[in-house]
């Protein structure tokens, strides 16, 4: 009696009462399916830089050239890696979760280029040329200090690293925004005159804090509405 009851009154419910369905691109529901599409947006920026070093169609600057094309796809897929979780809280999409590892490895991978071409191309491994480089300018110190939180990150990012650390692996591996704000700051300090593009990247990964913040976590769940998702467990 109790159950034909309930369903009667959940079928009285009102359409604003009901649950609404969760509208996902294909991409969202398989996660081998991003996971490829994640592998394929990474390794473009590599492809492209290749195949432009191999028919000579670098800058007339091309160590700069280098430089720049593989700090751009680092940046951008450290920001990337980090917005995982803000879009899961905000969508409540939990695919996104499966590739915040692989992101977040990129762009370890392209920052380890990236320091190669300061150290090999632009410096020629001269050691104590790039400490005094180092030291000095003030935006490489930024971006080295940026790769060595990275390293212990990447080193630990396997499922092996995660139960030998237990708890402190997730301690650890927030590091990850030290690292996105470092980053911020080695883009500020690197530009000339117009700080608009770095400005912008910083009040993104400033926003993508603020919607970690436990508070601000649980009031956007309950905005989503029921229906729109699984609520986040601190992922």
């Amino acid at each position: 009696m109790t159950t034909l009851m309930q369903r009667l009154r959940v079928g009285r419910r009102t359409s604003w009462e009901r649950p609404i369905p969760r509208r996902e691109s294909p991409w969202l529901r398989s996660p081998a399916r991003l996971r490829w599409l994640t592998h394929l947006g990474a390794l473009f920026p590599l492809a492209w830089l290749l195949w432009d070093a191999y028919t000579g169609r670098l800058s007339v600057n091309p160590i700069q050239d280098i430089t720049f094309r593989t700090g751009r796809p680092a940046f951008v897929l450290l920001i990337l890696s980090l917005a995982c979780t803000p879009a899961y809280i905000l969508t409540g999409w939990r695919s996104v979760i499966g590739v915040r590892r692989l992101l977040g490895l990129y762009a370890f991978f392209y920052a380890t280029l990236h320091f190669l071409v300061f150290v090999g191309l632009d410096y020629g491994f001269d050691w104590p040329l790039i400490q005094e480089a180092i030291f000095e300018k003030r935006f490489a110190l930024a971006g080295f200090a940026a790769w060595l939180v990275l390293l212990p990150l990447a080193v630990t990012s396997t499922q092996n690293w995660m139960r030998r650390l237990g708890r402190r692996w997730k301690s650890l591996h927030r590091t990850a925004y030290l690292a996105g704000v470092l980053a911020v700051v080695h883009f500020l300090w690197l530009v000339k005159g117009d700080y608009r593009r770095p400005v912008a990247w910083g009040i993104l990964l400033a926003f993508l804090l603020l919607v970690r913040i436990p508070p601000i976590r649980r009031a956007i769940v309950r905005l989503r509405g029921r229906g729109l998702g699984p609520r986040p467990a601190n992922p």
